[in-house]
């Protein structure tokens, strides 16, 4: 792979993919502490520190090898933000809406990149490599944010989408999707690969909502 691909790669989509990732779990800790509970506040987890948030594996090591190596997907996570749903008023219901914090900052993100990429486009910041590079950084923003939260509403525990289902579901329905948690980060990495074989994608999920930001914000 050329090296100066690459760096123009770092380069654009370094600061989104930081935001999005780092923003994302402070959005959790921030909801949790609105619900008192404050493990993650104590254990310096709402900083808007991106090293605060990395997990070195699944941030770092698997996304760029499965990128270097040109896989048709990339995968990853970050270092889950503590929270006790025990502190919560309404323990599950607050837990759903905890989940469904991080998805929901990562949308407000995609349209505050949507508008920063129409403002380029639009020639705010002149016509030269600053406007480029701007725009480049909106479009990267827009579908990395519409991507990462699409694929946490997924409702398998424990991506966020199925903690927000155990939090709306029967008790004994939700019981039996909790058990899958153990499990779930091994359903999601076979759901990717038969996705990969079926041809079958959140693409257009993603595509559709992206183009309904644009649509609505520029």
């Amino acid at each position: 792979m050329d090296l100066q691909y690459i760096l123009r790669a770092i380069s654009v989509g370094a600061i989104p993919v930081l935001l999005a990732v780092t923003l994302h779990e402070v959005a959790h800790g921030r909801a949790a502490r609105a619900f008192g509970d404050r493990t993650a506040e104590m254990l310096g987890r709402l900083s808007l520190n991106p090293l605060k948030h990395i997990d070195p594996i699944g941030t770092v090591l698997l996304p760029g090898f499965l990128f270097f190596v040109g896989s048709p997907f990339l995968f990853g996570w970050a270092k889950p933000v503590p929270v006790d749903a025990r502190n919560f008023p309404k323990p599950r219901r607050d837990m759903a809406i905890v989940a469904a914090a991080g998805p929901a900052s990562n949308l407000l993100m995609a349209i505050l990149w949507t508008v920063l990429a129409g403002l380029a486009a639009r020639g705010l910041f002149g016509a030269g490599a600053l406007a480029a590079w701007l725009f480049q950084m909106g479009e990267i923003g827009l579908l990395f944010n519409v991507l990462l939260a699409v694929f946490n509403l997924v409702p398998i525990p424990p991506l966020d989408g199925g903690r927000v289902l155990v939090g709306v579901l029967p008790l004994g329905a939700a019981r039996a999707v909790a058990r899958l948690e153990p499990y779930g980060l091994w359903i999601v990495i076979g759901l990717l690969l038969l996705s990969q074989r079926s041809g079958y994608s959140l693409s257009p999920v993603v595509d559709r909502i992206s183009h309904a930001i644009v649509r609505v914000f520029t």
